[in-house]
């Protein structure tokens, strides 16, 4: 008994030395496995980054003030010796670290396959207080097709993004380190898309995407909303062209059409409430030039926008007539915006950058041309409540100018960098129903009493990436 109980013990011992021999060896054969996957087709990235910023003027500026638009207008106090706007103010935050993964890697045939998900540390902020909690900045697929017969030893390529990336018009940005990235001046927004790019041999891109509103909305009657085109059922457009040579130059052109609903009801001459068709389409063009040599690098872009609050800049549309039946006619705002960067050097790296941003009113007369456009208080003062500008900014707004020198030292993987904003907004009256000039109110653009205002912001950022 004894020798039997030993043999099955012995037996027991040894299957238990041989299955956990065999779990072994699976399980290091699966970390194997998983570690080649993603030495293969993951590569992770990201960086931990502080600004600290000091202000000598109260502004408009989102992202725990980081994120930079433009100065107030003058605040007077009530005996008008004192603008209340005319105040410093200093933070310092690493809200905007950020974490993120690329994919790449995957083919079935001459089909390839990638993605990206992206992070940082925005959302939970209220005002310039909160506490900062992971939220999305991109997440898409790629799906790509290279090696396609062009004809003349030529060939093309076709890439397919989907999902939430960078808008086309916001990609290019200028030679600066402060977050907003040259914003309202470069257009601003990730947005959800389908985005198609074919390269046709060495030199032409050829670029068209459908897009929808997420977190940069269009304006209107119920505020900032991606009602508007939601109940509007239609895709933003966006189609472009880049030229390319191998001398480091590239052109790129291309335009953004967008076509909303501002309002789903209206009230009739009868004062009931019925369902309307209202409805307003705009088109905003752009040119983006880039040179590059050696460390030197040279870019440009200009937008002439029509309601182009959606994409951060400063625009946005008014109501041009009403109708008995309930509906409203539109009319875009149009505003020019441009910039040109400059950057040289690596480890040490200087960069400059200049902007220009003019609001051009609107083609034909707000609601209602004349005395229907101003208030009933009998002040002659005009009113601006069917006028829909971007939240950043004010419908009074008339020209803006902005200059970021910047100086930058990078070693290995940390980047230690000051700059110097200056941004000086005009700001001015709308010209009363008496004064003998009324086509400017009429436009939307305020052109009496101009004055400028100036903040100067200086900004230290601290960067390691990894």
């Amino acid at each position: 008994m004894k020798k039997t109980t030993i043999a099955l013990l012995c037996a027991f011992a040894v299957a238990q030395v041989t299955v956990n021999g065999a779990y072994a060896q699976e399980r290091q054969q699966t970390k194997g496995a998983v570690a080649r996957e993603l030495e293969n087709h993951f590569q992770f990235y990201g960086f931990i980054r502080n600004f600290f910023a000091f202000d000598t003027r109260e502004s408009v500026a989102g992202t725990g003030d980081l994120f930079y638009y433009l100065p107030k207008d003058v605040n007077m106090n009530e005996d008008g010796s004192q603008d209340l706007n005319e105040q410093t103010s200093f933070r310092f935050l690493a809200l905007t670290t950020r974490l993120g993964v690329d994919i790449s890697g995957y083919r079935i045939g001459r089909t390839s396959f990638g993605g990206k998900v992206e992070t940082d540390f925005y959302a939970g902020l209220t005002g310039s207080s909160g506490t900062a909690q992971l939220r999305l900045r991109q997440a898409y697929m790629t799906i790509g097709w290279d090696g396609l017969e062009l004809g003349e030893s030529n060939t093309a390529s076709v890439a397919l993004k989907v999902g939430q990336a960078w808008h086309p018009l916001a990609a290019d940005q200028p030679h600066v380190l402060s977050l907003e990235t040259g914003a309202p001046f470069n257009p601003f927004s990730r947005t959800p898309l389908v985005m198609m790019d074919a390269s046709l041999g060495k030199h032409f891109v050829i670029s068209a995407a459908a897009l929808w509103q997420m977190q940069y909305l269009s304006a209107g009657p119920s505020g900032p909303s991606a009602d508007y085109i939601k109940y509007g059922c239609t895709p933003e457009i966006y189609m472009g062209l880049t030229y390319k040579t191998a001398g480091g130059f590239l052109a790129r052109a291309g335009v953004d059409i967008l076509s909303i609903k501002p309002r789903r009801t209206g009230v009739n001459s009868s004062m009931v409430t019925v369902k309307v068709s209202d409805r307003i389409t705009t088109v905003s063009p752009y040119v983006y030039l880039q040179y590059t040599k050696g460390l030197f690098q040279a870019k440009a872009k200009t937008v002439l926008s029509e309601a182009g609050e959606h994409l951060n800049l400063m625009s946005g549309y008014g109501i041009s007539s009403v109708a008995d039946d309930g509906h409203c006619e539109y009319v875009p705002l149009y505003a020019s915006s441009s910039w040109a960067s400059v950057s040289y050097g690596k480890k040490w790296q200087v960069m400059l950058m200049g902007g220009y941003i003019k609001n051009l009113g609107t083609n034909n007369p707000l609601y209602g041309n004349s005395a229907s456009f101003i208030d009933n208080t009998g002040s002659g003062q005009v009113n601006t409540e069917n006028v829909y500008f971007s939240k950043n900014g004010s419908s009074n707004f008339n020209e803006m100018w902005r200059l970021v020198p910047t100086v930058a030292y990078n070693i290995g993987k940390f980047t230690l960098a000051l700059e110097w904003n200056i941004t000086s907004a005009r700001y001015g009256d709308y010209i009363s129903f008496g004064a003998g000039n009324y086509l400017d109110s009429a436009t939307g653009l305020a052109t009496d009493n101009l004055h400028w205002v100036t903040n100067h912001r200086i900004q230290m950022m601290a960067r390691f990436t990894f």
